[in-house]
């Protein structure tokens, strides 16, 4: 997949668990985990918007594009 979520990166940064996060932003922790593997085919701005407010970043640092070789 050409889209990289970097989230797992962030939130060691962070120093934040994934419980913590998932609490803090309103989502289960399945649905964080989901995203947090790379198997989400979509997220919406109020999440993304949400997790950059937790974590105190831009949109470009949860994710990266990475273009197919």
């Amino acid at each position: 997949m050409p889209i990289v979520v970097n989230l797992d990166v962030i939130m060691a940064k962070r120093k934040k668990s994934a419980g913590e996060l998932a609490d803090e932003i309103g989502i289960t922790p399945a649905n964080l985990s989901v995203l947090k593997n790379n198997k989400a085919k979509a997220i919406r701005f109020s999440t993304l918007e949400e997790l950059c407010k937790a974590l105190d970043c831009q949109p470009g640092d949860i994710l990266e594009f990475v273009g197919e070789d």
